[in-house]
């Protein structure tokens, strides 16, 4: 018997499924196509409102998320993930409400921080599909099944992570010990041309070993059957969606544990993970082209990355001092915001 947190767990995978399957275009028989830019910023504009649109339902339904219909049920949920957030003894309906605009908080929190540090997918993104020779109208049809690979790969990864965290409450220390070295180093990181070898990619060589490679695309398709002995085999395309999806868990091991950070609840992570990525894979195909102007991006990753990293450290002081979720969402914003603000005031000097 399914427990209320894997049935709502799994309308909500459905959910999601369905959208993408419109997105891809799958009930309309749409081939692959270039994705040009009103279509980009049609779905851009959809995953974003779904991504709000969550936030407004978990903070006057999320009691359904874990199945809260009573105080001692509200108690236990608490206790696990958020025990920070005060209760109020004898009043179920007051203390529910404290506890949803706490998880609505922690996601939209949660969300920005997965969002903006999967920006940096769009450089690696166009390497990979640059270095593949991929053609453009491949693109939108590569990215969504790749993603839908590394959500598999981050549900996995996060509810690991979860159970690690309970079990053992230090691993956050190492979590943020280990996002302030990234961070520095990420800040000290020159911008330098990367190259990717296809032969040589460990993704490719891995799959050569193991899977029959078919020499040369056959029109859109991930499978093919040889005429002759009736074999199968798979695509030149197959294999760069696995190396998408390898590509995103890579990064994910940046972003995950910064919203281990916000909150414990892996339901929470899991869900600002796939609004995130999915709203950012729908942004790629515009982002792609001017993503270069935010030369200051870079820098606002490095210094989001350590403070997240600095507050995981100092978290038992910081709540001690009074130290509430939503100053994170307002440091956050501010961190980007700057960012962004200094690519378009300090111009970039032109080298003679």
């Amino acid at each position: 018997m399914f427990t209320s947190e894997t049935t709502f767990f799994l309308a909500f995978a459905a959910f999601v499924l369905v959208v993408m399957a419109l997105d891809l275009g799958v009930f309309s028989r749409q081939k692959s196509h270039i994705v040009h830019f009103k279509e980009a910023a049609t779905w851009s504009a959809i995953w974003v409102g779904l991504s709000i649109a969550f936030y407004f339902f978990l903070k006057n339904f999320g009691y359904l998320v874990h199945g809260i219909t009573d105080f001692a049920r509200l108690q236990e949920v608490h206790d696990r993930y958020a025990g920070h957030v005060g209760l109020i003894p004898g009043d179920f309906a007051a203390s529910l409400q404290r506890f949803q605009d706490n998880m609505a908080l922690e996601y939209i929190t949660g969300y920005l921080v997965e969002y903006s540090l999967s920006a940096d997918n769009i450089f690696v993104f166009i390497l990979i599909f640059n270095s593949f020779g991929v053609r453009e109208r491949y693109y939108k049809k590569i990215l969504v099944w790749g993603i839908l690979g590394a959500i598999v790969l981050r549900f996995v990864f996060i509810f690991l992570g979860s159970a690690l965290i309970q079990r053992f409450d230090w691993i956050l220390y190492l979590f943020g010990a280990f996002l302030v070295y990234t961070g520095i180093s990420l800040f000290f990181q020159k911008d330098e041309d990367e190259k990717i070898e296809p032969s040589n990619h460990p993704v490719v060589r891995i799959a050569s070993k193991y899977l029959n490679v078919y020499k040369r695309n056959v029109t859109d398709n991930f499978f093919v059957r040889r005429k002759t002995d009736q074999k199968l085999f798979v695509t030149p395309l197959f294999i760069i969606v696995i190396v998408v999806a390898f590509t995103d868990l890579v990064f994910a091991v940046d972003s995950i544990p910064a919203i281990f950070s916000i909150t414990k609840d892996p339901y929470i992570v899991f869900f600002s993970n796939v609004f995130a990525i999915m709203g950012l894979r729908s942004m790629f195909f515009f982002l792609s082209n001017i993503i270069s102007q935010f030369r200051f991006l870079k820098t606002g990753l490095a210094v989001l990355l350590t403070y997240i990293g600095a507050k995981m450290l100092a978290e038992h002081w910081l709540e001690e001092w009074g130290f509430k979720p939503v100053y994170s969402l307002y440091i956050i914003i501010s961190i980007l915001a700057v960012s962004i603000l200094a690519s378009y005031l300090i111009p970039e000097k032109k080298v003679a």
